[in-house]
């Protein structure tokens, strides 16, 4: 089928082999087995077989396909359903961007489907292939949910180093370049804080949930996660403190250079209005104006607008203006 993406038999013990397609359609898993297929849900023929041969509750297998699905725990007639958030990490993609796995869970099957490729389902896959695998059901669950936080934990390393790398350009003054930062770092950190938070909600709703799935040791690891990601949010709430303040010392700065520009305009206009209105009075094309016939005229004027001007600024040296 176009939409496998793989189909690996657990065999118990930590390790897994791969099957074809029709070896997993035909395969019945014995008590210790887990069947995990992987699907692609935008292949029509993996949106076929989810919604008509799988055998899943049809509001599962409807979850299974949703295209915009939020992290998320519930119970079904017949098993668990489990949406996680993780990274991205796919070359070219931004990491807040986050891609979604989709997963049914039975006793004995697992079957997840995404869009995007998630590097955590490819290394529980590589562990599986050298016997370093999950077990259960249950394993495959906390594995997963471990992974995700392993990658988120890069994530917000590099939002913390970022964070720093804004507050000394903001020492340095350089407020042109770090406005533009601020605001991609400021998007960022809303994207995760977008999923992250319900995930927290999802795995806090797995750990209430009747299930022969999961033991008492998978609910308390799946606790350590939920610490783990909560510790994760707090981090990014307070990194988004930290690029509000960031922010407003943006528009402080802004602000006092705005006014400090003002003032210079203001000290101009009230030195040279004077001087403007005395050089235009005089210079009116009328006659009488005072002095025009004496060749002295313009220097006495001249020494009077000097005059003026030293005056003006006393005055304003005086006032602490200048």
């Amino acid at each position: 089928m176009t939409g496998l993406i793989h189909a690996i038999l657990l065999d118990g013990k930590g390790g897994g082999r791969e099957l074809q397609w029709e070896e997993a359609l035909s395969l019945v898993p014995n008590n210790e087995e887990v069947l995990w297929i992987h699907l692609d849900y935008t292949i029509s023929e993996a949106v076929e077989w989810i919604t008509h041969e799988s055998k899943i509750n049809a509001l599962a297998a409807q979850a299974l396909l949703d295209e915009n699905t939020r992290p998320r725990a519930d119970i079904y007639p017949g098993g668990l359903l489990l949406a996680l958030r993780g990274v991205n990490l796919n070359p070219g993609e931004d990491p807040e961007d986050m891609v979604a796995i989709r997963l049914w869970l039975e006793t004995n099957r697992v079957i997840s489907t995404r869009n995007r490729p998630l590097l955590t389902i490819r290394e529980i896959r590589s562990s599986l292939l050298d016997n370093k695998g999950p077990k259960t059901t249950g394993d495959v669950i906390t594995s997963l949910s471990k992974r995700l936080l392993n990658r988120m934990s890069g994530a917000i390393d590099q939002v913390e180093d970022q964070i720093i790398e804004l507050e000394e350009m903001m020492l340095e003054g350089s407020t042109i370049i770090l406005r533009d930062q601020l605001s991609r770092l400021r998007r960022k950190l809303i994207a995760l804080k977008r999923y992250l938070a319900p995930q927290r909600e999802a795995l806090d709703a797995l750990q209430e949930i009747p299930s022969d799935i999961l033991t008492d040791t998978h609910i308390m690891e799946l606790r350590e996660s939920r610490e783990r990601l909560h510790r994760y949010i707090e981090e990014i709430n307070e990194a988004r403190e930290r690029a509000s303040v960031l922010h407003e010392e943006i528009i402080n700065s802004a602000t006092d250079v705005m006014n400090q520009r003002m003032y210079v305009l203001s000290l101009v206009t009230a030195i040279f209005l004077p001087l403007g209105f005395l050089t235009g009075l005089l210079g009116v094309n009328v006659g009488g104006i005072p002095g025009s016939d004496n060749p002295m005229a313009f220097w006495v004027f001249l020494g009077a607008l000097i005059t003026g001007t030293a005056v003006i600024l006393w005055a304003f040296k005086i006032k602490s203006w200048l």
